[in-house]
């Protein structure tokens, strides 16, 4: 998984057909103290109802993807699977 933050949203009226329906985020990976690390962007669909500020939890596997919506038609790789509230560690 990556820690990331929610930096925009796409929107898009023509779209493979199982995605219609789904919301889609920009995101951008992060460190534990919320800095944004390396320099690209990831595309997720978003199951929490991120927003954007927030920081959230992405998985990048297709299996996983393909588990949580339940079938293998959607070409996604990333998904928001957690809305962070809070992080505790000692560094």
């Amino acid at each position: 998984m990556t820690l990331a933050k929610v930096k925009g949203n796409v929107v898009s009226t023509h779209k493979n057909a199982e995605l219609k329906g789904y919301k889609l985020l920009i995101t951008q990976a992060v460190d534990l103290e919320g800095n944004f690390t390396g320099n690209s962007e990831i595309i997720a669909i978003d199951f929490q109802d991120a927003g954007i500020g927030d920081t959230v939890l992405i998985t990048q596997e297709g299996d996983a993807v393909q588990q949580i919506l339940g079938h293998k038609r959607a070409p996604v790789h990333s998904i928001i699977v957690a809305v962070v509230d809070q992080i505790d560690y000692k560094g």
